[in-house]
């Protein structure tokens, strides 16, 4: 175990160290989002009975940016590693493929609570959601970081160079985050977009998580808790097929 966790502290103090650009600059990315939409569309759009958008808007920037930054975590670790050469360092130590995988998602998955955590801080002064579950609210945080911190993995391991990990996050990371609900409650969508929309697994996670807050939510919470945990495990038994075998890694 002493492996796995002289690996989990090395992944923290890799982003801490540059914590003005892995957790200060998207805390203000979010917060710009906020000040512009909610400027925007605070009159235009409809939401949950009873709750403003700006309110609404504050969960789904929060679940946004901690996704984001959980993938961003595993995936530019791990190219990073592969593209200096610094990899055979990490391959060379008795490691465990469960020991790997642990300490590199539980490191992303800090770092995107870290991030949730201070975008939440600082919207609070333009509005004070409501928290009527917390314990769901904290399921779906871990539970979505751990998601993408885990597709984060996998992107970084496929990925030989930056480019095609920047065409993993402008072709799927991007689109499933903007489309999954962040800026609308998908209930305002025509049929076909609103079908289109249960279709996207972040979605899910988004809308679960705001639930914590509100109690109101698109879709039921325990199939967005089943949705969400499935994915999970499907990407969690792929990633670790894929360090097993060493692909792209060792040879």
């Amino acid at each position: 175990m002493g492996g796995f966790y002289t690996l989990f502290y090395k992944e923290i103090l890799r982003f801490w160290r540059v914590a003005f650009q892995t957790v200060a600059a998207p805390v203000l990315t979010a917060l710009l989002y906020l000040m512009i939409f909610s400027h925007a569309l605070s009159r235009h759009v409809d939401v949950f009975p009873g709750v403003g958008y700006t309110a609404f808007l504050i969960p789904g920037l929060v679940m946004m940016s901690m996704l984001q930054n959980a993938f961003a975590n595993t995936s530019s670790s791990l190219i990073q590693s592969k593209i200096t050469g610094n990899i055979v360092f990490l391959l060379l130590p008795p490691l465990s493929h469960l020991e790997f995988f642990t300490a590199y998602v539980l490191a992303a998955v800090v770092r995107g609570l870290v991030v949730g955590v201070g975008v939440f801080a600082v919207t609070l002064w333009f509005d004070l959601p409501a928290l009527s579950h917390p314990l769901w609210a904290l399921a779906f945080a871990v539970l979505g970081c751990a998601v993408l911190a885990t597709l984060g993995l996998i992107a970084g391991i496929w990925a030989d160079k930056f480019d095609q990990l920047a065409a993993f996050q402008n072709f799927l990371i991007m689109p499933l985050t903007f489309l999954s609900g962040v800026f609308y409650s998908i209930h305002t969508l025509p049929p076909f977009w609103r079908g289109l929309s249960h279709a996207n697994p972040v979605f899910y996670m988004i809308d679960g998580f705001r639930y914590g807050f509100f109690g109101q939510s698109d879709a039921p919470p325990l199939l967005s808790l089943a949705v969400v945990s499935g994915g999970l495990l499907v990407l969690m038994a792929l990633a670790l097929r894929l360090l097993r075998a060493g692909y792209k890694l060792r040879h």
